[in-house]
This record gives C-alpha cells, sequence and structure tokens, in this order.
C-alpha cells in the first residue's frame, strides 16, 4: 500500500495533515485527518481559581476567543448559581454575533475565496488572499471590512479584538456606552451590503463546483445545534436538538447539564483532536461501511440550519429558504458550510441591529455577584465552528479539579475523515497525482473551517518522533514511540 501525505494542510486555523492511502493499482482505498498539535488547557488549568477561567481559556484560540470567554463565563454563572441581568445577557449575545461575523468572514473571504473565485486548479502560489486582491481587489477590501466590523464590536465591548476578558462569572464587567453603539449602528448598512453580495456571487458559483457540492461531504449524518423552544436559530443559549439526514428531530430540548448521556467522547490513535458521537446511536464504524443510522454528527452553520425552523430576521428566513431547496431534509454536502456561513453573517446583522435598538442594552446593571452555590457545572455556547461545552468541577473554595472542554471542530471530527475520504476517492488518481486533485482534499477540510489551536487535549497517545539532528543536518539518533 501507498500513501500520499498533505502536510502541512494549508489556509485552516493549526496545525494538520491528511494521509490518503492507495492501493496496489494507484486507486484511493481511505484517508485521514491528522490534527498534529497538543495544547492542554484541561490540564493546566486545575488549581486556577473558576473566576479566571474564561481569561485563562479565551487564550486556547485566537481566531475564537469569544466563544471560550462566553462558555466558561456561562459555566460560572452556574457555580455562582445566579440569574445574570438581561442587559449583561444581551451584551453577551451581541459579542457573540460580532465573534460570528468576524470569523466567518475570515473563512469565507480569506481561506475559502481563493480556492472558489481563482479555481482549484489554480496557481497555488496565487491562490491565497493576496492573489484574491490582485484579482478582484473591491471584493477583498469588502470582505477585510465586515470582518473589521465583528472585530471592532469585540473591542468597543471587551476593550480589545483579541482575548478580551469582559465576560465574568455573573455578567460582563462594563456596559455598553452610547458612543460606542451609535458607531456599530453606523457600519451595518455597509456591513449587510457586502453580505448580500458575498451570498449572490456564491450562489453564480453552484453551477461551475456541481461536481464538489456532490462529493464534499456529502452524506448522511445527524447535525446537532442549539435551538429555543419553538425552534429559532440560537447562538448563545436554549437547548440542544439532533436532527438526522432526512431532518427528523432525533432528540430535542436535550440539556447541556446531561451532555454525557447523548454525547460520547473517542479518540483516534492518530490524531489529537476527539472523535465525539451521539451515544444512543453508538460510535460509528468508519469509511463507506458507516452506517446510517451511526453516531457521526456534524455541528456549525450548516447543522444550525438544519436544526432551526427559522431564524427570526426576514433577508436571513427568505435564504434559509432558499438555502433548503438543495437538500431533500436536511442539506447534507459540506460543500454548502460556506453558504450556510453567509446566511449566518446575515442573521448576526440584523439580529445586532434588533439589539441595538433596545433602549436597555445601554445599562449599567450588568453584573450579579454571588459566592460558590455549585461544585459543578456545564456552559454551552455556539461557537462559529459549532456547540462548545465547558465542564467545570471545583472545590469549596472555587479551585478547579476537573475540566472537561468539547470542541466544535472535535465534533466534526468523524464528519471531516469521511469527507476527504470521500473527496480523495473521487478526485484523486495515484498514478497521475496533480496539485488540484489534493487541494481538493483540503478544501473539504476548510468547507468545515476547522479551529485546530482549539483541540486541548487526547486521550491516549500518538506517534511520536523525537530526532537529534547534528550541525551539518544528519540525525544523530532517533526516538519513536508507537
Amino acid at each position: 500500500m501507498k500513501k500520499i501525505v498533505i502536510d502541512p494542510v494549508t489556509r485552516i486555523e493549526g496545525h494538520a495533515k491528511i494521509s490518503i492511502f492507495l492501493d496496489d493499482e494507484g486507486q484511493v482505498n481511505d484517508a485521514h485527518f491528522h490534527v498534529t498539535e497538543f495544547r492542554g488547557f484541561e490540564k493546566f488549568c486545575v488549581g486556577r481559581p473558576f473566576h479566571e477561567m474564561p481569561g485563562i481559556t479565551a487564550r486556547i484560540c485566537g481566531i475564537c476567543p469569544v466563544s471560550h470567554l462566553l462558555a466558561s463565563a456561562k459555566t460560572g454563572d452556574k457555580i455562582l448559581a445566579v440569574t445574570i441581568p438581561k442587559t449583561a445577557t444581551n451584551l453577551r449575545r451581541l459579542m457573540n454575533l460580532g465573534q460570528l461575523v468576524q470569523s466567518h468572514a475570515l473563512s469565507f473571504f480569506h481561506l475559502s475565496a481563493p480556492d472558489l473565485l481563482l479555481g482549484m486548479d489554480s496557481d497555488p502560489a496565487q491562490r491565497n488572499i493576496f492573489g484574491l486582491i490582485a484579482a478582484d481587489p473591491e471584493l477583498a477590501r469588502s470582505g477585510i471590512r465586515l470582518r473589521q466590523f465583528g472585530q471592532e464590536i469585540i473591542e468597543l465591548l471587551g476593550g480589545k479584538k483579541v482575548h478580551p476578558s469582559w465576560s465574568v462569572p455573573g455578567g460582563v464587567s462594563d456596559p455598553l456606552t452610547s458612543q460606542n453603539r451609535t458607531h456599530i449602528q453606523q457600519r451595518i448598512p455597509e456591513a449587510k451590503a457586502t453580505t448580500i453580495n458575498a451570498i449572490n456571487l456564491f450562489k453564480t458559483l453552484l453551477k461551475p463546483f456541481e461536481k464538489e457540492a456532490q462529493t464534499f461531504g456529502n452524506f448522511p449524518s445527524l447535525f446537532m445545534g442549539l435551538v429555543t423552544a419553538d425552534g429559532l436559530w440560537e447562538t448563545y443559549d436554549g437547548n440542544l436538538r439532533f436532527v438526522d439526514s432526512a431532518g427528523n428531530i432525533v432528540a430535542d430540548k436535550l440539556q447541556a447539564d446531561n451532555y454525557h448521556e447523548f454525547i460520547g467522547e473517542s479518540v483516534q490513535p492518530d490524531s489529537y483532536l476527539k472523535s465525539p458521537y451521539y451515544r444512543p446511536l453508538g460510535y460509528p464504524e468508519s469509511g463507506d461501511n458507516c452506517r446510517l443510522d451511526s453516531g457521526m454528527y456534524r455541528v456549525g452553520p450548516l447543522a444550525r440550519l438544519n436544526i432551526c425552523s427559522h431564524i427570526g430576521t426576514p433577508l436571513a428566513d427568505a435564504e434559509l429558504k432558499e438555502f433548503r431547496s438543495h437538500g431533500k431534509g436536511a442539506v447534507q454536502s459540506s460543500f454548502f458550510y460556506h453558504y450556510a456561513r453567509l446566511i449566518e453573517i446575515l442573521a448576526c446583522i440584523e439580529h445586532i441591529e434588533i439589539l441595538l435598538d433596545d433602549p436597555d442594552i445601554l445599562s449599567t446593571n450588568v453584573r450579579a455577584k454571588a459566592g460558590i452555590n455549585c461544585l459543578e457545572a456545564v456552559g454551552v455556547s455556539e461557537a462559529p465552528r459549532g456547540t462548545l461545552f465547558h465542564h467545570y468541577q471545583v472545590d469549596e473554595n472555587g479551585l478547579m479539579l476537573k475540566v472537561n472542554l468539547i470542541i466544535a471542530t472535535g465534533q466534526n471530527n468523524l464528519a471531516m475523515n469521511r469527507t476527504v475520504a470521500q473527496i480523495a476517492r473521487h478526485f484523486v488518481n495515484g498514478n497521475d497525482i496533480k496539485e488540484g486533485m489534493l487541494n481538493r482534499v483540503e478544501a473539504g477540510i476548510r468547507a468545515f473551517d476547522p479551529c485546530l489551536s482549539c483541540s486541548t487535549h487526547a486521550v491516549g497517545q500518538m506517534p511520536l518522533v523525537i530526532e537529534l539532528v547534528a550541525k551539518d543536518g544528519t540525525i544523530v539518533n532517533q526516538i519513536c514511540r508507537n
């Protein structure tokens, strides 16, 4: 058996590689996605005071720090056993919406647009954000401005664009000022126009990328995310819902506190990323033998649009209706993560507008204070890439005893592995390997927009090679594990 290794996978957040396994005839037998970085946050947070956790876990990632900040603060709310002020809830929502805008804009315009607009087979030296700037400077500029809009919301609320420590157990540390509200409101029309233009542009790409849309992770799976009691699209609160590939609700109104009853956590020997699955249906078999009733599920923009009944804003709901015309039941192809991401940006902008129109958004009552009233809690929120869980156990002094983080990218891990195998089988010819073939395999991963810095730990061991290299470059000694 022969092996093709794509190392590193480019235009994603973090470090990973893909192994493609060929049979003796040069045909693809299987493919695996390996996360090769290790962080260890779950271990070195032990012993820290729980009130420090939002600031600490925000450092897990520079792309989605707000996601960890909010999930951690919500866990802290439960440890305090407080109901935070309404304005604090809405301000947290506002920051999360800004986070979704900036992260989704980065994914579409900076990371995936070079493939979609310059072509999967285009010159790799030009197939990047700089090539996109040269080919369509106005589109690139508008994408940068859209991301800036989301980052400004985070900065105006939290004091800085990256790693704000503003959301705390019990609420938030500072209210929104009238001046900052006005600044955000003035940016909304431009952001909305950019997003609508991007959605219309993406629709023109569906015909030329018809093969990719059919083969980029197009298979049955479950989908999971947060919704309100009446099924409204949700990013901050609500209950968990699973739907199947036909769009049927499999489980609804699930509480994050009981996540261990419906989410199992498995590991693979060749990756630092965990592989969660829907426990009632069991861990799925690999490859094409994956049962249709297996516990593999997807999270993130595609899942959120598949599980909700409506978004609750006019422009986004109109796009949701058109989005759903691309599937029978749920939209299954992971290629449509791009479309879902753009629709969510539009939804975020509309919801930001609604929140800012509420006079109470300027209230200074933004924090509830209490002592430790609970020794174990689970907080959940929707990160750009999907549902994020923080599970803490503390002692009577509020020091962390145990931390478990279930990351959105990890919950997509099983689906990402099946996606790269599906794409490789369709596009890669081991007897005549072209760069564009391998780029399509990478692009299948980019559709999920994985955040690999959030791969916080692994249970078990990955293969490890340590080399002692002399000054002239020769290998003096080598130690191998596994």
